[in-house]
């Protein structure tokens, strides 16, 4: 017997599907509980139709969101924030700043769901973050962070400032030599 199934069942189908199950089954259990409809030939007609209309829809919307993305692509964020000397921000660039600064520049609503920021950002740099506009359509967006009253540093700067072996270095050249001295001249004594 040929169902159209009105919620999802599992191991038989989809909300929307046809399928053929046992007489009984449907009998006893799709149709008093109200998972299936008889499947009549006006309504499978009715299923194709919505399903035809579904899919250029889809289409349409498809294409829509490729637009979008050229049109992130090509936008560049840009946010004058407080920040230390290091480059740490005081506060963070989140996503909702990022959805938010999107419609100020490119009167694009995005979600800020959609926006890949898993930590918000906590430091100056240039970021491409990615945002999804619709399944299989991303794009990724360019956000400068650089301290209020500022420019954005050098490429090369975040790197150095981040690698403590220029700090630790003097603090080891200072500390190695001392405890060598005295130990030499205790020796020399006793001989």
């Amino acid at each position: 017997m040929e169902v159209i199934l009105l919620q999802d069942v599992e191991k038989v189908g989809l909300r929307g599907e046809v399928v053929d199950v046992a007489r009984g089954y449907a009998r006893n259990f799709l149709l008093p509980r109200k998972l299936a409809e008889p499947a009549s030939p006006a309504r499978v007609a009715e299923l194709e139709k919505r399903a035809a209309m579904r899919a250029r829809q889809e289409a349409g919307t498809f294409e829509q969101a490729r637009e979008l993305a050229d049109r992130i692509e090509k936008t560049e964020l840009r946010f004058d924030v407080k920040a230390g000397p290091t480059g740490s921000l005081f506060g963070s660039v989140t996503a909702t700043d990022l959805a938010d600064e999107l419609w100020k520049v490119a009167k694009i609503r995005v979600d800020r769901r959609k926006i890949d920021l898993s930590d918000p950002i906590k430091k100056v740099g240039r970021y491409e973050v990615a945002v999804e506009l619709f399944t299989d359509v991303n794009a990724n967006v360019t956000t400068l962070v650089v301290p209020e009253g500022g420019e954005q540093p050098p490429e090369e700067e975040p790197e150095v400032s981040d690698t403590p072996t220029e700090a630790s270095e003097p603090a080891a050249e200072l500390s190695d030599p001392a405890p060598a001295e005295p130990v030499a001249e205790e020796i020399e004594p006793t001989q």
